[in-house]
């Protein structure tokens, strides 16, 4: 075994192979994280109770949980506990969830059979929109940006062509990224709109994130605003730049992850549009009841409606993936489950078996975990193969091809539970294909915008 470099910690790190990096005090072998490890130290170190990850010595306990980084912070004002989560009721929830390979031949042919009962007159061949967009033409043909980066940016290019198409890319919007993870998206929306006034940006990410584009608009006029929250918990009427100026929202997403896409469409059609629409409308209790009072308000009205409504949501676009990480809990689409005769059971199924739709029995590229550590122009989403579920190689029968087709219905039909949530509520919503599958297997757009009022 190699000694430690000189100067740094003594301490072995097994799972890293290698030896501790911190510096430890003057005179010490091991820094303080490993410190319990010095014969002469009396003092013990203890995990920490928020975090098991790192230690701390016990009689400075209290001291640091005053200042751990795992302490509970105080919550954002637009932080609602559960807002968009969805189901309430427990009972619709199946206990135990069996897995697929736990299936015999015959339980398998009769989700199938669901399955394809369930898609009948579905529009099973989607449209294809590969579209780009005049501001990324720069990026997409530097020779510096290599493979990986040039998939993202057809990617980012084609949504913004999408987003163009539909007349969303206008001033006096507030653009929400879900997922914005570096920001990127965000970013070429914001170079795409760089001679348009009044527009804000807010970038949604539970997680911290390196390598953030967001410094790049500190300069500009557009104002960016990152909302470490999650999803499930935000509610937009309580974001300070919303509640302060009412402005209609786009909300896009690139590659957001199963449920999260849920939790971002009820977050903008319930939490927020129809906040909104209830704020705009006046109690009944309150509006005066003589005859000249009421003429006036049915002039009013007549008025309004000549003008241009406002729409608190002025669109959606999302590139979709990851349907096996979709939740009967969170989805939206429960109502068009029920009325093709199926239910939570089913649903687990059909979101495993989504998988299939870009992994078939294909064999799983191993590479892609052993490639270099800068993760800064990859994203899981968009690796070529996943592995398939544990076990799976067991199960009877299918050949790959139709797995993948299987696959694909299963996605088709939770995006259609989607779609018919948002028809319901007055919104002109499709699925096409923003880019070819040679650059993405995931490569399925939502996109939505109001009804014209009739």
């Amino acid at each position: 075994m190699a000694a430690p470099e000189p100067g740094r910690c003594a301490y072995f790190v097994a799972r890293k192979k290698r030896f501790c990096r911190m510096v430890p005090a003057l005179g010490k072998r091991f820094c303080g994280e490993h410190g319990h490890q010095e014969k002469e130290n009396d003092r013990k170190r203890i995990p920490c109770p928020l975090d098991p990850k790192h230690t701390v010595y016990e009689d400075q306990l209290q001291k640091h949980l005053k200042k751990c980084n795992s302490r509970e912070k105080p919550k954002p004002v637009y932080f609602v506990q559960d807002i968009n989560a969805g189901l309430k009721d427990v009972a619709e929830i199946p206990e135990k969830q069996v897995t697929l390979s736990s299936l015999s031949k015959e339980e398998l042919e009769n989700l199938i059979i669901k399955l394809k009962k369930a898609s009948n007159g579905l529009e099973l061949d989607l449209k294809e929109q590969i579209l780009s967009h005049k501001a990324l033409h720069e990026a997409l043909n530097d020779p510096k940006n290599g493979e990986s980066a040039f998939k993202h940016l057809k990617q980012q290019a084609s949504i913004l062509g999408n987003m163009e198409k539909l007349h969303l890319l206008g001033p006096g919007r507030c653009f929400i990224e879900f997922g914005a993870g570096r920001g990127k998206l965000s970013h070429w929306v914001d170079v795409a709109l760089q001679d348009v006034e009044d527009i804000q940006f807010l970038l949604v990410e539970r997680a911290t994130t390196r390598f953030k584009v967001d410094g790049k608009h500190k300069k500009r006029d557009s104002v960016f605003e990152r909302l470490q929250v999650d999803i499930q918990h935000l509610c937009l009427n309580k974001v300070p730049i919303l509640e302060k100026k009412r402005l209609p929202v786009v909300g896009i997403g690139k590659h957001l992850c199963g449920a999260a896409t849920d939790l971002a469409l009820r977050c903008l059609i319930e939490s927020y549009a129809i906040c909104c629409e209830g704020e705009n409308e006046e109690p009944a209790a309150k509006r005066p009841k003589n005859d000249k009072t009421e003429v006036a308000a049915k002039s009013s009205a007549d008025n309004e409606r000549n003008k241009d409504d406002f729409k608190p949501v002025a669109g959606i676009v999302i590139a979709l993936c990851c349907h096996h990480k979709c939740d009967w809990t969170h989805y939206v689409g429960r109502e068009f489950f029920k009325s093709v005769g199926l239910g939570p059971v089913e649903f687990h199924y059909f979101q495993r078996m989504s998988s299939w739709a870009t992994c078939g029995m294909r064999e799983t590229i191993t590479s892609t975990n052993e490639e270099s550590e800068d993760h800064t122009n990859t994203e899981e989403h968009d690796q070529p193969y996943s592995k398939p579920e544990s076990g799976f190689d067991t199960l009877q029968g299918l050949p790959v091809e139709e797995r993948k087709e299987i696959g694909a219905l299963c996605k088709l039909l939770i995006d259609h539970g989607r779609i018919k949530y948002l028809q319901q509520r007055g919104y002109r919503a499709t699925l096409q294909y923003y880019t070819e599958s040679a650059i993405s297997l995931e490569n399925v757009l939502l996109t939505a915008v109001p009804e014209p009022a009739t």
